[in-house]
């Protein structure tokens, strides 16, 4: 728990620092959503694995923690630092290539809390991860004003609605920003879409947490209208892992997985009924904090589910690095308060079983800049 709380005080300290410098820009803006924005900085420490963030790391982002649309491609432990992207094209030149997964994080929609829950799943699948920050800024703060915090999965409409606030305000462009005001999804969808629809970029396997899993189905929805080809391809070789939450999925995606854990009220009131979790994580509840009683251990959940159910060849990867599977055999070895499943079966067969999966490729050496940036459709039928 020290981890955590040293991860939390040093982003805090870092986001004071920087401060001056943001009120230059809409300062109203700024002052008005800095202490929500402190807020949701400390639910998501609560909620995610910040402590897998290194020190480096959550100083670089803490200019960004609410930039929304702002994309990061997150090494596992120890390969490497993570990388702050402002722009799709960036984001490919700087090695999205390699991303071998796309995650969406819920909550407060934090960087820090992003980049934890993409570093749990970079540890799982031993490959670059692919994660759009959700942010927060003035349509978030509305819509929270109407309970979105605890009913985010029925009031969807809402919040697209009102981002052009944001944009009046002053907003910084991320993402996939509009080239008008108006839009009829919020920006972290946008940019959720764009990346899938880019033909340059490959994610076997798409994954969300909570208010996370919301964004990655309105964007599957959203392309499933303008290119369907590039659905029906992406669903053949595509496994979704959803956790937290039970969002309807387009229907052309078969092979998805809902997780929740087994004391998870919150998720429950979010999630659609008719859809029923396919893997209940025991004496888990909403939170992925492994430093915290109650939790779902995205990683080692993850790769249990990968190795019982493996994704689709994926033909781009490259070949295997034997040396990588130590460092994940090393990395699943941590242990948890609860196990998340009943099975017992060793990790070392599990790891292999989700290498065949998951072929590794390499790593991108690449290293933080300098100075980061400045701050559902209705369900047709049952997945």
């Amino acid at each position: 728990m020290f981890q955590t709380a040293f991860t939390l005080s040093l982003t805090q300290f870092a986001r004071t620092l920087s401060l001056p410098e943001r009120l230059q820009h809409s300062p109203l803006r700024n002052l008005a959503l800095e202490g929500l924005r402190q807020r949701n900085l400390a639910l998501d420490a609560l909620f995610y694995d910040v402590k897998v963030i290194t020190p480096e790391e959550a100083f670089y982002i803490s200019d960004s923690l609410a930039a929304e649309g702002a994309i990061m491609l997150i090494p596992p432990s120890g390969l490497g630092a993570l990388t702050l992207c402002e722009t799709i094209d960036e984001f490919v030149l700087r090695g999205g290539r390699n991303a071998r997964a796309l995650a969406v994080a819920g909550i407060g929609g934090s960087a820090l809390g992003a980049a934890a829950f993409a570093r749990n799943v970079a540890d799982a699948i031993d490959a670059p991860v692919a994660v759009v920050v959700s942010g927060y800024g003035i349509a978030d703060a509305i819509t929270e004003a109407f309970g979105g915090s605890f009913f985010f999965g029925h009031l969807r409409g809402l919040r697209p609605l009102l981002e052009s606030l944001d944009d009046l305000a002053g907003r910084p462009r991320f993402g996939a920003q509009a080239e008008t005001a108006a839009a009829r999804s919020s920006l972290d969808t946008r940019t959720v879409q764009a990346l899938l629809a880019d033909p340059r970029l490959s994610f076997p396997l798409l994954t969300g947490h909570s208010k996370g899993n919301l964004v990655l189905s309105a964007a599957l929805h959203n392309l499933s209208k303008q290119d369907k080809g590039r659905v029906a391809e992406l669903a053949r070789h595509t496994k979704i892992v959803t956790i937290g939450a039970r969002i309807a999925m387009p229907p052309v995606f078969n092979d998805v997985i809902d997780v929740m854990g087994e004391w998870d009220w919150f998720g429950e009131i979010n999630s659609r009924r008719f859809i029923h979790a396919d893997r209940r994580v025991a004496h888990a509840w909403h939170h992925t904090n492994t430093d915290l009683g109650g939790h779902l251990p995205v990683t080692i959940t993850l790769m249990e589910i990968l190795a019982a159910s493996p994704i689709a060849e994926d033909q781009k990867a490259g070949e295997h690095q034997a040396a990588k599977l130590g460092a994940a055999a090393e990395r699943a070895a941590i242990p948890v308060t609860k196990s998340p499943s009943p099975s017992t079966g060793g990790n070392a067969t599990a790891i292999e079983k989700v290498k065949k999966a998951f072929s590794a490729m390499p790593m991108p050496s690449t290293q933080p800049p300098a100075f980061g940036p400045s701050d559902e459709p209705p369900p047709t039928m049952q997945h």
